[in-house]
């Protein structure tokens, strides 16, 4: 189990955030962005430490993003990428989950 997709994600979507609100200054995509983000380093941060509930935490933060970007993924290449991304993040977390409780 590796704690790098979780790190790449996080940093993502705390740059993306932040990007999106000073491009449109749209608050939501600051606090969903950082806060989804921070979820997926605090995550990462715990997988790689072995303390409890990192892959967990990194599984529901992508659900979280996967639930938010599907309603959205053919208005442009942004949410088609997180899309994509929080499927292959969420697939890498549940298939390492369901491995280590089954």
């Amino acid at each position: 189990m590796s704690a790098y997709p979780a790190y790449l994600m996080g940093s993502l979507c705390v740059v993306g955030g932040i990007t999106g609100f000073a491009r449109t200054r749209s608050i939501p995509s600051l606090v969903a962005g950082v806060g989804v983000g921070l979820l997926y380093l605090w995550s990462a941060d715990s997988i790689r430490k072995g303390t409890p509930n990192g892959l967990e935490a990194a599984l529901g933060a992508s659900a979280i993003l996967l639930l938010s970007s599907v309603p959205r993924a053919a208005k442009g290449p942004v949410p088609a990428t997180l899309t994509i991304t929080s499927a292959l993040a969420g697939a890498y977390y549940g298939r390492t989950v369901y491995n280590l409780r089954g």
